[in-house]
């Protein structure tokens, strides 16, 4: 029967199964945020009155678009100013100062549910022997071992390990588990799978910060004189270590930087604006912040703001290590075989509500693109040509 109150469902969570609670548990579950998400859900259940969930994800106070000179141009390749910026990034690198760090998690759910860093980009090449080749180039050129660290979720650990150890890939090489969760009714129950199992599910890319500190890789990184951290998605191939955009980032003095690309027609996702934040000890400070556009008050015209997020973000080591954020956690309906289940997810970008941002308009076309990124088949099949360049001009083949 589905849980109507706390009472029911904290009884359904102390009856799951010990070896699902062991995976919670190493995962970072945490029963009583559920419990307390899930409130909403009771009440809405009831028929009583509740907060609409698209005016619970908008965010209070004046909303405004970046102002002149707050989005900056990467440095443009060839220029006197793009080799002095590379000079500065590549003696970090050199000094083991980076490491990058791809999210890997993903199901490709439009590309028949399998594990995505298993899939072939081109020519028989799969995203992850391209990011093995691309760091084997970089570790080459820094004279040391570049860090690589994958973030798997509960479904792709296994089988990216498994190719891994195919591939020989050498230590420095690692991955680390993100959360996982479990899906509710829209009554606020525990939703059962077709096994009468608790369903499970990775709560988004938001908790990489957590899974990272949890891994022991970033305190590890930070105390072997680790200083940055580029993230990246794992199916964006235009994301690639830069030594220019990180020498950028070190001279901004910022803790995150932030690449956002021009827009084009139909492009809709977080945009930077001015609003307001709170930081981990709940206070309210102004901030140029990634939004993404359901969280934008009503008549905000996002469409003024002719960039938005790629998802792709270079991290001071140490902030990201010691930052506390208060994370926004969003639900949302997801189909699972023919019935709805309730998931509540959190996203990166909200970084930038909890640290000091800058932002780099990254190019998009071409061998020089950032932003390549792979949803499904029809999408690969239209970027597979920009992303054969992109590999061979950064060292994957």
């Amino acid at each position: 029967m589905d849980a109507m109150n706390e009472t029911q469902l904290r009884a359904d969570l102390v009856r799951v199964p010990p070896a699902l609670r062991a995976r919670l548990d190493a995962a970072g579950f945490d029963a009583e945020r559920l419990v307390s998400l899930a409130a909403p859900l009771w009440t809405r259940a009831r028929g009583e009155a509740t907060t609409d969930r698209d005016e619970r994800n908008r965010v209070r106070g004046v909303v405004e678009p970046p102002r002149d000179g707050d989005v900056r141009d990467a440095p443009l390749t060839g220029t006197a100013e793009h080799q002095r910026l590379a000079d500065v990034g590549l003696e970090a690198i050199r000094r083991g100062e980076l490491a990058l760090c791809v999210m890997a998690g993903g199901m490709a759910t439009r590309m028949g549910g399998v594990v995505k860093a298993l899939v072939e980009a081109f020519d028989g090449h799969t995203f992850l022997q391209l990011r093995l080749r691309e760091n084997a180039s970089w570790s080459r050129v820094a004279g040391r071992p570049v860090p690589l660290w994958l973030m798997t979720s509960d479904p792709t650990e296994g089988p990216t390990r498994e190719a891994l150890a195919k591939a020989d890939a050498p230590a420095h090489v690692a991955t680390f588990t993100q959360d996982l969760g479990l899906r509710l009714t829209r009554e606020g129950g525990l939703f059962l799978d077709e096994e009468g199992q608790p369903s499970t599910y990775a709560p988004g890319h938001g908790d990489l910060p957590e899974a990272l500190r949890r891994s022991g890789l970033l305190g590890s990184f930070v105390a072997a004189g680790g200083k940055h951290v580029w993230i990246a998605n794992l199916d964006n191939l235009g994301a690639t270590i830069d030594a220019a955009l990180l020498g950028h980032f070190i001279e901004t003095g910022a803790d995150v930087m932030v690449e956002v690309a021009p827009k084009v027609a139909g492009d809709k996702g977080g945009i930077p604006v001015w609003a307001d934040a709170q930081d981990g000890e709940g206070r309210v400070t102004r901030r140029l912040q990634v939004l993404e556009e359901f969280r934008l008050p009503k008549g905000f015209d996002a469409a003024a703001v002719r960039v938005f997020n790629t998802n792709t973000f270079l991290v001071r080591a140490e902030a990201a290590l010691h930052t506390e954020v208060r994370w926004n956690w969003f639900e949302v309906e997801k189909k699972v075989g023919e019935r709805t289940a309730v998931q509540f997810e959190r996203l990166l970008q909200e970084l930038t509500s909890a640290m000091p941002a800058a932002y780099v308009r990254v190019p998009r076309e071409g061998a020089v693109a950032r932003f390549l990124p792979v949803k499904d088949y029809d999408e690969l099949a239209k970027r597979r040509g920009d992303i054969r360049a992109v590999a061979a001009a950064r060292g994957m083949l």
